[in-house]
């Protein structure tokens, strides 16, 4: 009789409906409460740190750095400033650009930071070197070009450059196509 008993239980009729117990009513009805209110909190704070990912990237903007009168063939350091967007913290850094004229007459402008170990390099300062691009901290040095001759693993980064009513605009840091 015991097992007609155990099997009566889990049997059912087709097509009858199963009623919802209280305690299963409760736990969906909390269980839902509790995955909104989470989701109310979650939601801010997820948008918060990804919302910048999402935004779309400039094309980056050219900045006017000098008159183009002023760019001779012997290298000259000029400073300028950036407007520059990292998440929510905006900056205006103050950057250098050696910038020359080579041999043809046409203008290009070396990012200053040595590629051996980041210090700043300079124009002509080392007598031993003369002509060139010389980094005080390890003993390297580059061409006028960028060309780098000793220690540095590779050239100077070159900035894009547009000359525009007199002026050099100076636009994204990139690789050395100076050199090749």
């Amino acid at each position: 009789m015991s097992e007609n008993t155990s099997h009566s239980h889990s049997e059912r009729k087709p097509g009858a409906k199963r009623e919802m117990s209280r305690r299963q009513f409760l736990a969906y009805t909390l269980g839902g409460t509790t995955g909104f209110l989470a989701a109310g909190v979650i939601v801010p704070m997820v948008r918060f740190a990804v919302d910048p990912v999402l935004q779309p990237k400039s094309a980056s903007d050219w900045v006017k750095v000098v008159e183009e009168s002023k760019i001779t063939a012997e290298p000259k350091s000029f400073k300028f400033q950036v407007h520059q967007v990292d998440g929510w913290y905006e900056s205006d850094p103050e950057l250098e650009a050696w910038i020359a004229k080579d041999s043809s007459g046409k203008i290009f402008a070396l990012n200053p930071t040595c590629k051996h170990l980041g210090c700043t390099v300079n124009w002509n300062n080392n007598p031993s070197y003369k002509d060139q691009y010389f980094c005080p901290c390890h003993g390297a040095h580059y061409t006028k070009e960028g060309k780098n001759l000793a220690v540095a693993p590779a050239p100077l980064d070159e900035y894009d450059v547009k000359i525009e009513n007199g002026f050099v605009y100076l636009g994204e840091l990139h690789a050395n196509s100076i050199v090749k």
